[in-house]
């Protein structure tokens, strides 16, 4: 029996914080395996690695039968669309859009609810671990590696364009619900949480304003102090400088 309850990931159990402990063991390996690397061998690397988000984007669609159902349409699917983009372009702005996005795979690992009962090492444990801790580490890797710039001047628009992002997909939400109550489908398209908390912190914020869509943004204060946070060295210097 304790074998069995070992197999299964569990949510904030011995098994589920020792994955935690080897995600993050990963990403520290990946930086000190590809630290002393060409250039040209971090970005294949990384480049390669980057697929695993739409690896399991595909793998969602194809599997369970209700493509409706498994859109690539959350952050984290976002950040599994842009992220083979970033480190193939090294784009400034979006590759520190991706230092916000990449927090939503953090939440996910850590927030597993809906994977919590699956078996370590099963098609479905390994799609959807694997993805998002690339999908949390490879843009810290771009950005200790020096394949991307850290610039303050990008907070603007990273709130922007997850923002925006955010609106559109709460539109889809609310065409996806209308399509499926003129079926009479119980299903709830609940894409990026606009529609309904999906765990504790979000139901806190629901609780605050208790409105679909609305009560995401009790979200931006957190963002903010987060990106503050990952740009304080670089917006400390500034002030020295000009001092």
């Amino acid at each position: 029996m304790k074998g069995n309850t070992l197999m299964i990931w569990g949510n904030f159990t011995l098994t589920h914080i020792l994955s935690l402990v080897a995600a993050a063991a990963l990403v520290a390996a990946l930086y000190f395996v590809l630290k002393n690397a060409s250039q040209k061998v971090q970005l294949a690397v990384l480049g390669v690695l980057s697929f695993s988000g739409i690896a399991a984007i595909i793998y969602n669609l194809v599997t369970w039968g209700v493509p409706l159902e498994y859109l690539p349409l959350h952050l984290c699917s976002l950040n599994a669309l842009l992220l083979p983009v970033v480190v193939f372009t090294r784009n400034k702005t979006m590759g520190n859009l991706l230092l916000l996005w990449s927090l939503g795979a953090l939440v996910a690992l850590i927030l597993n609810y809906d994977m919590a009962e699956a078996k370590l090492f099963d098609a479905p444990f390994c799609f959807y671990y694997f993805p998002h801790v690339l999908e949390f580490g490879i843009p810290i890797l771009l950005f200790k590696l020096g394949l991307v710039e850290k610039d303050a001047r990008c907070i603007g628009s990273t709130i922007v364009i997850t923002m925006v992002s955010y609106t559109l997909i709460h539109f889809v939400n609310v065409a996806l619900n209308s399509h499926y109550a003129a079926i009479g489908s119980e299903t709830v398209a609940n894409y990026m949480f606009s529609v309904q908390p999906s765990n504790p912190l979000l139901a806190l914020f629901y609780a605050l304003i208790p409105y679909e869509y609305w009560y995401m943004y009790m979200v931006i204060p957190v963002v903010a102090v987060y990106l503050l946070a990952v740009y304080a060295p670089q917006l400390l210097a500034k002030y020295r400088k000009k001092a």
